[in-house]
């Protein structure tokens, strides 16, 4: 239940769909397996699992959601020796090259006779909308992820006005300047990795951890004119994360002093806990969010149409 990487986008109209709306229309685009024949398959499961009837669990004005989709594992050198095997039967018999459209042909008949018999990977994404923040969190390492799991819920709303969350100062000025002059909100602390890349796209890519970031050996790199792309941070003596240039947050760890904040509540009653930790989590994220936009001179209600 506790995500790991962050995706979080802003709404650019506010988002008013109730609990029961969400439900209804999510309900209408639920997961089911690949066929025999299809590559995936993408679609919504109850968002605390077994452990719960409900597409959608809300906790404090937050909406979890889960998507869950099925891949067919096709390993490509085994379709690469097929078609080759196909193409070179084709030369022999008919004395000509394979044509780009003849080789295409073969390359889909392969797929589809591989498909019945492929492995599949399932994989599950949680995301949360708080409506008041105006804000919609997904836990996803990938950014293409977390635009598939995005485009999966417009289709399910019919419409979701999202955007991504772009202020005026870039990230990788502002952490620049943050371990340039050390100079940042009271709720941070610098961590001990980070990633500094030269100008140019030839320049030297400078990777340090367990680091003292505001060390000569790091003065050095940033009077040579490389900036920051990736940040090692920890706020408000609660999470650990990386900040990446893209608004992306990796490596999202939390301190165990949030865990046990939990630990009064009878370890047999699941559904109990995950609804505890989920609203424990989305409650600090919701205050994180809000305090990083804050270094950058914005909130995600700005971004909210006039």
């Amino acid at each position: 239940m506790w995500f790991k990487n962050l995706y979080f986008f802003a709404f650019t109209r506010p988002f008013e769909w109730t609990e029961q709306d969400i439900e209804k229309l999510l309900s209408e685009h639920l997961f089911t397996p690949c066929a025999s024949t299809e590559m995936s398959h993408f679609g919504w499961v109850n968002a605390m699992g077994k452990h719960s009837n409900n597409i959608v669990h809300t906790v404090n004005g937050n909406h979890l959601l889960c998507a869950r989709k099925e891949e067919k594992i096709l390993p490509a050198p085994v379709i690469k020796d097929m078609l080759e095997e196909k193409v070179n039967a084709l030369e022999n018999e008919h004395s000509r090259s394979a044509t780009k459209k003849e080789k295409e042909q073969f390359k889909e008949d392969i797929i589809f006779e591989l498909l019945p018999r492929a492995f599949s990977r399932v994989t599950d994404m949680h995301a949360y909308i708080n409506a008041q923040h105006n804000i919609i969190v997904i836990n996803s390492s990938s950014r293409s992820k977390a635009e598939d799991f995005l485009a999966l819920l417009r289709k399910a709303l019919g419409t979701l006005p999202v955007t991504s969350v772009s202020p005026e100062k870039a990230p990788d000025e502002l952490m620049t300047d943050w371990l340039t002059d050390a100079q940042f909100g009271e709720n941070f602390q610098l961590g001990t990795e980070a990633e500094l890349h030269g100008l140019g796209d030839d320049g030297a890519i400078i990777r340090v951890k367990k680091q003292d970031l505001q060390s000569d050996e790091i003065k050095a790199h940033l009077d040579a004119e490389k900036f920051v792309v990736k940040l090692e941070l920890e706020w408000d003596d609660a999470m650990s994360f990386i900040l990446c240039d893209d608004f992306a947050i990796k490596r999202l760890k939390f301190f165990d002093v949030l865990h046990e904040q939990n630990d009064d509540i009878d370890k047999d009653d699941v559904l109990a806990r995950l609804d505890a930790d989920f609203a424990l989590m989305a409650g600090e994220l919701n205050r994180f969010i809000d305090d990083l936009l804050a270094e950058f001179g914005t909130k995600t209600t700005d971004y909210l149409e006039k």
